[in-house]
């Protein structure tokens, strides 16, 4: 039994959304993701998928597109992305399928972890940060912490957290979600949002502070699910 992960999948089987207008790397990437997880994961296996999973913006668009996950092998657990517009709730979401999760300020686990999170926001940064920008970074915040208290509440003392946005924004500056991951003590922080070699670069990886940081946007791992441990 492992867990894994991977975010922006960002898959399109019902709705005219090409990805590989973003880059060569991007040309029949579904496959590239069917591939690469079905030689990866086994069926005891779990899978964290970080946001942007569907560009259907209605679940009935995005149907085939989680049916196709379904199929793949292990459980999946999923947290939101900003372009996720079929997103109801994740008391709704959670009747679907046996075998994928959906949280928005609960907790998941895996072995003795916690796997906490959310979708999160853009950080203040000097380039765009409007006043709607800071309520929503607020709200995400807050979200987040709910997560995590209740995990600690739950007697949790190992915890991952897992959001759509990075971190930090791209000057690596501290920001509400990497003082919550501090304050809470969590050991490990996935993920994804950032396409291109240039955003890449902007992305907080590797320890800091006690906390190991992780980039798993799809086209940053190769379309290849990660191992987070076993």
């Amino acid at each position: 039994m492992s867990l894994y992960a991977i975010g922006d999948l960002h898959l399109s089987s019902s709705v005219d959304k090409p990805m590989d207008i973003f880059g060569d790397k991007w040309k029949n990437h579904d496959e590239k993701i069917k591939n690469n997880w079905e030689t990866t994961v086994k069926e005891d296996d779990v899978v964290l998928v970080l946001g942007d999973v569907s560009w259907g913006t209605k679940m009935k668009d995005a149907q085939s597109d989680f049916d196709m996950i379904h199929n793949l092998p292990g459980q999946k657990f999923f947290i939101k992305g900003n372009h996720d517009y079929w997103w109801t709730t994740a008391t709704k979401l959670n009747k679907m399928y046996d075998d994928m999760k959906f949280i928005q300020t609960g907790f998941f686990t895996y072995k003795d972890y916690a796997i906490c999170g959310g979708r999160g926001w853009i950080c203040p940064n000097e380039f765009k940060f409007t006043e709607e920008d800071k309520k929503i970074y607020d709200r995400e915040a807050i979200r987040i912490e709910i997560s995590l208290k209740e995990a600690k509440k739950a007697g949790y003392e190992k915890i991952i957290v897992i959001t759509h946005y990075p971190p930090t924004n791209d000057s690596l500056e501290d920001s509400v979600f990497t003082d919550l991951y501090e304050k809470y003590g969590v050991e490990r922080v996935y993920y994804g949002h950032l396409h291109g070699e240039e955003s890449f670069k902007t992305g907080l990886k590797g320890i800091r502070n006690g906390i190991e940081y992780n980039l798993v946007s799809a086209d940053y791992i190769d379309f290849m699910p990660i191992k987070v441990m076993d």
